[in-house]
């Protein structure tokens, strides 16, 4: 892998010179090591060749630490009567082109995402990244009604995407289900870590409430403190003065503990 930074933001006032932080993956094995240090896939620009990933705030479980919360009980009550089925079929042995496919993700794009955050286009750019590789696929009875398609590589498993039938988001949950499922599925089988993505503003909350095993990614170490993760989503939008260690009371006890 080759880490690098790019040149963001400066204000002399505070001596804060920002970088966004990027890593170029060249090896699929090093993916476990990849998500380790809080990187995530990036494309949002789809003249990329290479598998690229940004630095975050990442969120993810860790599974010796997980159980069911009383949500994911309740949740898992509605959808129980529907005996959903689950199949997990790597990304070379399933028809990416097939129409029920296809047709299930443009419908979600259009109803959930919106075509300005998510093309087709886009979404066939993701699909072609060595990154992703698996199809989390749910049916009943044959009838594919979602998929979640997933980075799974030594001991984790990214959640990346989830598509799904949002008839079945009014009236069972479908979609908080789906991701209980899929980390229930990573603790089955062995896994260590299932992440879930970014965490940031009120909108990650329901990740956070609906989880236990939790850590997030904070800069330099994977942080158990899920209050404090709360906190910070909830201010995410507020103006900042300055980056976060230097807004510390106490910036040498932070020093301290690197």
């Amino acid at each position: 892998m080759k880490i690098f930074f790019s040149e963001n933001r400066v204000d002399y006032s505070t001596y804060t010179f920002d970088y966004a932080i990027y890593c170029l993956k060249e090896l699929q094995n090093e993916l476990p090591e990849i998500y380790e240090k809080g990187f995530l896939p990036y494309t949002g620009n789809l003249s990329i060749e290479g598998d690229t990933f940004y630095l975050a705030r990442s969120l993810r479980v860790e599974l010796d630490r997980f159980e069911d919360t009383s949500e994911n009980r309740r949740v898992n009550r509605l959808v129980e009567p529907l005996s959903v089925q689950l199949e997990v079929i790597k990304k070379e042995d399933f028809d990416l082109n097939n129409p029920d496919f296809v047709s299930l993700s443009q419908e979600y794009i259009s109803q959930r995402i919106g075509e300005d955050n998510m093309s087709m286009e886009r979404w066939q750019y993701i699909l072609s990244r060595e990154t992703g590789t698996h199809i989390f696929r749910f049916s009943i009875d044959g009838k594919l009604i979602g998929f979640v398609f997933a980075v799974l590589e030594g001991d984790m498993l990214h959640y990346w995407f989830a598509f799904f039938d949002t008839e079945y988001m009014r009236t069972h949950s479908l979609g908080k289900w789906l991701m209980w499922r899929v980390i229930k599925w990573g603790k089955e089988n062995g896994l260590k870590y299932v992440y879930l993505g970014t965490a940031y503003k009120s909108s990650a909350l329901y990740k956070i409430r609906d989880h236990k095993g939790l850590a997030y990614f904070d800069g330099y170490r994977w942080n158990r403190d899920v209050e404090r993760l709360k906190n910070l989503c909830k201010n995410d939008l507020e103006p900042k003065t300055a980056d976060e260690f230097k807004t510390l009371e106490n910036q040498n006890d932070f020093l301290r503990q690197l």
